[in-house]
């Protein structure tokens, strides 16, 4: 748990915690006076129960903000989904090919596409480009896409819809971006992609947390930024060995 004023240095680390259960969270946060816990106003967060119910009980005054990169990174990973079906269905299709030909005694040449990929390297290759904006495609990037929508539709009707609701996040009014979602969420359903199923379900039970992210627009990169850190220092030291003397200096550095 962190402080965004830390600006990832001292002051930033509020605990760190060794368990994930709610009570083992309450147990160590109830250790802040009540006066000052009451003095938190936004706390932003994943979607994860425990979290949730641990924030409640420790901060009573606090909004809850679920982080936009939380619901962006479901959206995508369920756009990522269609794209690994259909690679494998092509890689299925090949080897189904590649038996055929072996057993007329022919050499099986796969097709490409006019920039040299065959249907299962399109897709390969194609997972950073459905994973950025239009606007952010380099040449080769707006070519392949090009290639990849013309001749799987599919992925281009899940793509678009997955950067609408990614547009919704440019939104900086709680109520405009709520009518929006409202959209999404019911055009997810009347359109039957039932890939996105989950991620309208998840929006929904979560819905005001993800809401609140538009009053005052925080996320929780200052948290994602400083466990990043973290890593980095135990990556540098091959590992910890002494825990607690590890615990011990982020705490004079950090906290």
């Amino acid at each position: 748990m962190t402080n965004k004023s830390g600006r990832c240095k001292k002051g930033s680390l509020i605990a760190s915690i060794g368990d994930t259960k709610t009570q083992a969270i309450i147990e160590v946060l109830e250790k802040i006076p009540l006066e000052l816990r009451y003095m938190v106003k936004e706390v932003t967060l994943d979607m994860a129960n425990n979290m949730e119910a641990a924030v409640k009980k420790s901060f009573p005054n606090a909004k809850l903000v679920t982080d936009r990169f939380h619901v962006v990174r479901l959206v995508m990973e369920a756009l990522q989904h269609i794209r690994i079906k259909n690679r494998w269905q092509e890689i299925d299709k090949e080897n189904t090919a590649i038996k055929n030909a072996k057993e007329k005694n022919e050499k099986y040449i796969s097709p490409t596409f006019s920039n040299g990929d065959t249907p299962k390297q399109l897709l390969a290759r194609s997972r950073y480009i459905i994973a950025k904006k239009q606007e952010d495609w380099t040449k080769n990037q707006s070519e392949r896409a090009l290639i990849l929508f013309e001749n799987y539709p599919e992925i281009f009707t899940f793509y678009k819809h997955s950067m609408e609701l990614r547009n919704i996040y440019e939104e900086k009014d709680r109520d405009k971006a709520d009518q929006k979602f409202k959209e999404w969420i019911q055009k997810t359903y009347n359109q039957k992609l039932e890939v996105f199923f989950t991620v309208a379900n998840t929006i929904i039970a979560n819905y005001e947390n993800i809401l609140n992210f538009f009053i005052h627009r925080n996320t929780n990169a200052n948290a994602e930024s400083f466990n990043a850190k973290i890593k980095l220092f135990r990556a540098n030291l091959r590992g910890v060995i002494d825990i607690p003397f590890f615990l011990f200096r982020m705490t004079k550095l950090f906290a």
